[in-house]
């Protein structure tokens, strides 16, 4: 039986998938995947974003600026241009990625600002937010329940997620969904395996975050695709002591809720391309 998965945080646009990208489809089409959300870097790539989506109708997306290219593109007129280009198309399910990444940069104030202006406008078009946080948990923590304490809706995936179990903790209190990437896979993930096994079944998201992160057994191969999300599944499965297919129809479920998509879902091997 072929799983019914939804892989909840992709980066298809990146040049690297421009010569197979129909053959990419292809093998998600045949993994299983029957959604995938396609992030969102920056403004600049909506329009080539927008494009995937038209080629492969499985594909809804996101708009937002990532934390570490805050420093050089956050003006109070890029989060007017977010707020424009999220309603401007229906299949905009989320903003982001958004959050906080102190592993790479320390600007810490201005990451921190674009990031509450990205909950006001996901909050304002009541859409989801799509959330990077890297040696940022408490401050993302500290982030949210400001803004929830204000009495603002605040709904989302920590994607890739990465921390420990007590700051696992933190955000399902907050009310998010957990998204785990192929990182779940690796050898010596140990605090992430952890996570993972205590996350509820009802918040518990997958991902490739492609192209980067290639999942066992596909860690040798350079360029992380779509399809291999089967297994993230797979590894969720075996840390749960569960049934893989518990765990596609509930992440596929979990998905489709928080990004306000169709559920049941299409027969991947019937949707066509264009």
């Amino acid at each position: 039986m072929v799983l019914q998965l939804i892989d909840t945080h992709v980066h298809i646009n990146f040049e690297t998938f421009e010569p197979d990208l129909e053959a990419v489809a292809a093998r998600w089409r045949a993994a299983g995947v029957v959604r995938l959300v396609h992030s969102c870097v920056e403004p600049s790539e909506f329009e080539r974003i927008r494009s995937i989506a038209d080629r492969f109708p499985e594909v809804a997306f996101a708009v937002g600026l990532h934390p570490l290219d805050v420093a050089d593109l956050w003006t109070d007129e890029r989060a007017e241009e977010i707020q424009t280009l999220a309603q401007s198309d229906d299949r905009v399910v989320a903003i982001g990625e958004t959050g906080l990444d102190f592993f790479k940069a320390e600007n810490r104030e201005q990451q921190i600002a674009a990031l509450n202006a990205q909950l006001d406008i996901a909050s304002r078009l009541d859409l989801p937010l799509i959330i990077h946080c890297r040696d940022a948990a408490l401050e993302m923590a500290d982030c949210l329940r400001t803004f929830k304490n204000q009495g603002r809706s605040v709904r989302g995936v920590m994607h890739c997620w990465g921390g420990s179990p007590e700051e696992t903790e933190w955000f399902l209190d907050l009310g998010m969904y957990i998204s785990f990437s192929g990182t779940v896979t690796f050898k010596k993930a140990e605090q992430i395996q952890a996570s993972a096994r205590m996350v509820p079944m009802d918040r518990l998201l997958i991902e490739t975050d492609c192209p980067f992160l290639s999942p066992v057994p596909k860690r040798g191969e350079k360029r992380n695709e779509p399809s291999f999300v089967q297994h993230v599944a797979h590894q969720l499965a075996h840390l749960k002591d569960l049934p893989v297919e518990t765990i596609a129809t509930q992440t596929t479920l979990n998905a489709c809720r928080l990004f306000g998509l169709d559920y049941p879902v299409p027969d991947p091997l019937q949707i066509p391309c264009t």
